[in-house]
C-alpha cells in the first residue's frame, strides 16, 4: 500500500456520516452538561438514561479511526509517517487544550469580578490559579492543573501518543495487544494506578490507564478487519435482546437517582455490588452500557441510512466534522450559559432560550469552519509531491 491508497482510506472514513452524525450529538449533549444549571433541558441528554454518556462516544470513535486510518498505513512499513501524524495530533489537542484553559480561566475570573461573585472562582477551580500564577501556569503546562470540564482533552493528548505502538501491536498480534489492554485495565483498577494532579493528593478525572481499554477496544475494531471477527455476534438476535435488557435495567436504576421513592423497589444487595458507578476508572457497568447501546445503534442505523443525507441532521455532522474547536467553543459557552441562568433566571424558558443559543452558535462556527475547508489552498503540498514522485504516482 502507498500514500496514496491511505489518502483514500481517509476520504472513506470521512464519508462514513454516522461517526460525524454521533460526535455531533455527543458535542450538544457533552455542552448541555455542562451546564450546571439547566436541569429541564439536561433532560434529554444520555446520562439521565443510562450509565454511560458521550465520553464513551468520543473515546471510542476516536479509537476506531485511528485504527482505521493508520493500520493499514503501520502494516505496509510507514510506522514512522502514521507516528509523525498521530504525534502531530496529539500537539493540535496540546495547543488547543492550552489555549482553552488560559480564555476559560480569563472568562471564569472576568465574570466573577464583573458580577461580584466569587463563587464561579471556586466552583469551575479555578481560585488557587488566580492566587498562584506562578506555581499553577507550570502544573497546567504539564497537565496536572485542570479546571473543571477541562479534563478530557489531556486523556486525548496521552491516548495519541501512544497510539502507533498500540497500532503496530494490534497490526501483528490484534486478539494479544486487546488482552494486554484488558490485563491494563484490571491491574489500574486493582491497585488504584492514576496520573497525579493538582493539588497534591488528587489525580486525573479521567484515568488513561483505565479509559485506555475502550480506545484500544475501538481501535482493534478498526485494525486488520478484527470487526469481522465480532461482526456475526453484534448482528445476532440473542445479542442483541441482552443488550436491550442490559438498556432497560440501566435505565431503571438510572431512575431511582432522580426519583428516590424508586430506591425501594432495588434490593439491597444489588445496590451494594452496582455502587459506586466510577467514571474516573471507567466502571464495568459503563463500559458495558456503552457496548450494549453500541449494538443496539449498530442495527438500528447502517450506513447507508437514509435520513444521514437529510438537511435535517446536517447541523449534527457538521459539528461532528469539526469535533475539537466545537468542543472548545461548546466549553466556553456552557460557562456562559451557566452565569446567565445563575445571575438573571434559571426558569425553564431562560434554560430553553440558553440551550438553544449555544446550540445555533455552535453549528454557526461549525458552518464557518466548512466554508473555510472549501477555500482552495493554491500552495503546493511539498512532501506529498515529493513522496508520490519517490513511489512513482502522478501529481
Amino acid at each position: 500500500m502507498d500514500l496514496h491508497h491511505a489518502h483514500q482510506i481517509e476520504e472513506a472514513v470521512e464519508r462514513d456520516v454516522r461517526l460525524d452524525l454521533f460526535r455531533g450529538l455527543g458535542l450538544w449533549m457533552i455542552f448541555l452538561d455542562h451546564i450546571p444549571n439547566d436541569g429541564a433541558i439536561g433532560w434529554i441528554t444520555l446520562r439521565n438514561y443510562g450509565f454511560s454518556d458521550a465520553a464513551e462516544f468520543f473515546v471510542f470513535i476516536s479509537g476506531y479511526l485511528a485504527g482505521f486510518i493508520y493500520g493499514p498505513i503501520i502494516a505496509s512499513g510507514f510506522l514512522l509517517s502514521a507516528a509523525k501524524r498521530l504525534w502531530t495530533r496529539a500537539a493540535h489537542i496540546y495547543v488547543a487544550h492550552i489555549m482553552l484553559f488560559l480564555i476559560f480561566t480569563a472568562q471564569v475570573a472576568r465574570t466573577s469580578r464583573r458580577l461580584d461573585n466569587p463563587m464561579y472562582e471556586n466552583e469551575f477551580n479555578v481560585f488557587n490559579f488566580l492566587q498562584h500564577p506562578d506555581i499553577l501556569i507550570g502544573q497546567a503546562l504539564t497537565l496536572r492543573y485542570k479546571p473543571v470540564d477541562l479534563d478530557v482533552l489531556p486523556l486525548f493528548i496521552v491516548l495519541l501518543l501512544a497510539s502507533p505502538l498500540v497500532i503496530w501491536a494490534l497490526v501483528r498480534r490484534p486478539n494479544l495487544t486487546l488482552l494486554a489492554s484488558i490485563v491494563l485495565y484490571v491491574l489500574a483498577r486493582w491497585f488504584d494506578w492514576n496520573i497525579a494532579s493538582y493539588p497534591p493528593g488528587t489525580t486525573w478525572y479521567f484515568n488513561p490507564f483505565c479509559w485506555q481499554l475502550l480506545f484500544v477496544f475501538g481501535q482493534w475494531c478498526g485494525v486488520g478487519g478484527a470487526l469481522s471477527q465480532i461482526a456475526g455476534l453484534i448482528q445476532s438476535r440473542i445479542v442483541a435482546a441482552v443488550a436491550i435488557a442490559w438498556l432497560i435495567f440501566a435505565f431503571l436504576i438510572v431512575m431511582t437517582w432522580h426519583f428516590h421513592a424508586l430506591e425501594m423497589f432495588i434490593p439491597g444487595w444489588m445496590m451494594k455490588f452496582i455502587y459506586p458507578i466510577d467514571k474516573t476508572d471507567l466502571d464495568m457497568l459503563r463500559l458495558t452500557h456503552f457496548l450494549a447501546l453500541a449494538v443496539v445503534v449498530h442495527g438500528l442505523i447502517p450506513r447507508d441510512w437514509p435520513p444521514l443525507k437529510s438537511r435535517s441532521l446536517r447541523p449534527l455532522t457538521l459539528c461532528g466534522e469539526h469535533s475539537l474547536p466545537i468542543f472548545c467553543l461548546g466549553v466556553l459557552l456552557s460557562f456562559s450559559a451557566h452565569w446567565v441562568l445563575t445571575q438573571y433566571s434559571g426558569a425553564v424558558i431562560a434554560q430553553l432560550v440558553v440551550s438553544a443559543a449555544g446550540i445555533a452558535i455552535m453549528i454557526a462556527a461549525a458552518w464557518l469552519l466548512h466554508r473555510a475547508d472549501d477555500i482552495p489552498n493554491l500552495f503546493v503540498d511539498v512532501t506529498n509531491a515529493e513522496l508520490r514522485r519517490k513511489i512513482g504516482r502522478p501529481n
